[in-house]
Order: C-alpha cells, then sequence, then structure tokens
C-alpha cells in the first residue's frame, strides 16, 4: 500500500513539474500573456505542495528500520526519482524568473520572441491540476509582487533540497533502475492509465542523476588527491 501510494503521489507531482516546464517555454514568446503568467503561478504552487507531501511520506517511509530489504529499494528508487524531480522544478523556477524580469508585461522593455508558437496554454494546464478550466484573478502586480514570491519560493525550494539530504542519505550512484534508459518508448504499455507506466518516464532522468552525482564525486576525490 505504501508504494503505491508513494507511486502515485510521484505520478502527480511529475505531471505538475512537467506542466510547468511546458508553460516556461512560452514566456517571452508571443504566446505570453497575463493568463500563461497566472498558469505558472498556480502551477508551481501546486508542485510546491506535492513535493512537500512527497518529502514527508517518503522521508517517514526510508527512516522506518522494519521495512523489507525490497521496499527499502523501491524506496529509495523513487527517493531519486523526487529528488531530479524537483532538482528541474528548481531550474525551472529560476528560468522563469529571469525571463520574467527581462519580458515585463505591464511595461515592456523589450518586443516578444517570434517562436511561431500560438494558442491558449491553459488546457494543458487544466489537465496537469486536475480541473476543468483555469480560472484567473486580474492581478496588477504580475510583473513585482509574483516575481518577489517567486524568488522567495525559489529560496525555499533549495532549503528543502538540502533539508533533504540532510534526513534521507541515499546515495543516487548506489540505486539500481529497473529499466534501461528509454525502455518506457518501446512499451506498448499505456503510459495515460498506469501511475506506474508515468513513472517510468523519469527512468532516464534518473539515470542522469545517477551518472552526474558520479562523475561530482569522482570530480571531488581528483581534486582531493
Amino acid at each position: 500500500m505504501g508504494k503505491e501510494e508513494c507511486k502515485t503521489m510521484l505520478d502527480a507531482l511529475n505531471k505538475v513539474t512537467a506542466c510547468y516546464r511546458h508553460l516556461v517555454i512560452a514566456l517571452g514568446s508571443t504566446s505570453d500573456s497575463q493568463n500563461l503568467r497566472e498558469e505558472l503561478k498556480k502551477t508551481r504552487k501546486k508542485a510546491q505542495e506535492l513535493a512537500v507531501a512527497n518529502r514527508t511520506k517518503l522521508t517517514t517511509l526510508l527512516k522506518d528500520k522494519t521495512i523489507s530489504k525490497d521496499d527499502r529499494a523501491e524506496y529509495e528508487r523513487l527517493w531519486v526519482l523526487f529528488s531530479s524531480s524537483m532538482e528541474l522544478l528548481e531550474v525551472d523556477m529560476k528560468r522563469s524568473l529571469e525571463i520574467g524580469q527581462d519580458f515585463p508585461l505591464k511595461v515592456p522593455t523589450r518586443h516578444l520572441i517570434q517562436t511561431g508558437m500560438t494558442g491558449s496554454t491553459n488546457a494543458v494546464a487544466a489537465r496537469a491540476m486536475s480541473v476543468q478550466n483555469m480560472k484567473y484573478e486580474a492581478d496588477s502586480n504580475i510583473d513585482t509582487a509574483d516575481l518577489r514570491d517567486l524568488q522567495t519560493e525559489i529560496t525555499q525550494v533549495s532549503q528543502m533540497m538540502e533539508e533533504m539530504e540532510m534526513k534521507v542519505q541515499v546515495a543516487p550512484w548506489a540505486v539500481v533502475a529497473k529499466q534501461e534508459a528509454g525502455a518506457e518508448l518501446k512499451s506498448n504499455m499505456s503510459v495515460g492509465n498506469s501511475s506506474v507506466g508515468v513513472i517510468s518516464i523519469s527512468c532516464s532522468l534518473f539515470l542522469f542523476r545517477v551518472f552526474s552525482c558520479s562523475f561530482e564525486c569522482k570530480k571531488k576525490k581528483h581534486c582531493n588527491l
């Protein structure tokens, strides 16, 4: 029961962080708008709520000394996937802050970039947030107050990731992936109907984190010689 619940929660986080990345791509383009900024705001807040829930659940399970070896290995694998998702969220939040500062909506200082992207993004955001539609409240301070909030939230996410590493010490390079990178692309399983299938999409991300952490570890050892 614990594993399935964790997979479902991680599935939800992956969907929302993927949606956030999709929305960030449209910033500064001709698709940029007040609605897009509001979608970004709501989506990143939802991602942070899900992140806290995932962290609390996985931390509790990994600190449990009574779980079996196989269960611990599975929770450690999910922890690495969760950490990777958090790293991507932090990167995208920083990117959103930089672009938002460069392309203010109320007092434009630059022309929006013609990227060829057109159309609304609210359908994507609504699906990720599991709501029928996205409703907005006019915010005249989207260029100032929201960017200040975003800066604060970036700091909070960074602090949460540091606390995660302190509370649960899981070496990413020691965790074994359950399938090869790209295996989900060859699978006939319906990803949309299976939380496990959605999580398998993160396999490539999992391996990237393992290899990057291993590289950093080797680099530090080399520097200490």
